[in-house]
């Protein structure tokens, strides 16, 4: 639900000045886009919606305060704002390797899948069971 993609302009915007809690509720603030609010209203309606968007913005300000306070009592808030971006670059490392690994497993599980009639068989479960020949009591019992 969550995306990691936010905290590098969390990080621009704490070397911009924005408060540590400010930076804290940035990141929170990830639970209430526009896609995810669209997903909630097709699983539980508007009203939810409208209820779970209210609740994440309330935890989303009290948490971000409350971090801000207690950080700011126990002296923990960084006093210099040098949070470093980078850029991103190709690199080879175990990472690579394990990617290109799982790709293979992956290209071999999907070649599995259509040699050995997986789509069919998927068109089959989004069926009704009276268009296959019954439900699978049914066949039991013929």
């Amino acid at each position: 639900m969550c995306s990691i993609g936010n905290v590098p302009l969390a990080a621009v915007l704490w070397n911009g000045g924005i408060s540590f809690g400010g930076v804290i509720s940035f990141i929170f603030a990830d639970l209430i886009v526009l896609p995810i609010l669209n997903i909630y209203r097709k699983y539980y309606g508007g009203r939810m919606t409208w209820f779970l968007l209210g609740t994440s913005y309330v935890a989303m300000a009290i948490a971000g305060l409350a971090v801000e306070l207690i950080f700011l009592a126990l002296g923990l808030v960084p006093s210099t704002r040098q949070a470093i971006v980078m850029e991103p670059h190709l690199t080879l490392n175990y990472t690579t390797v394990l990617n290109v690994v799982f790709l293979a497993l992956a290209v071999v599980l999907v070649v599995r899948f259509m040699r050995t009639g997986g789509p069919r068989m998927l068109r089959m479960m989004s069926a009704p069971p009276s268009a296959h020949g019954g439900s699978h009591q049914d066949q039991e019992v013929r």
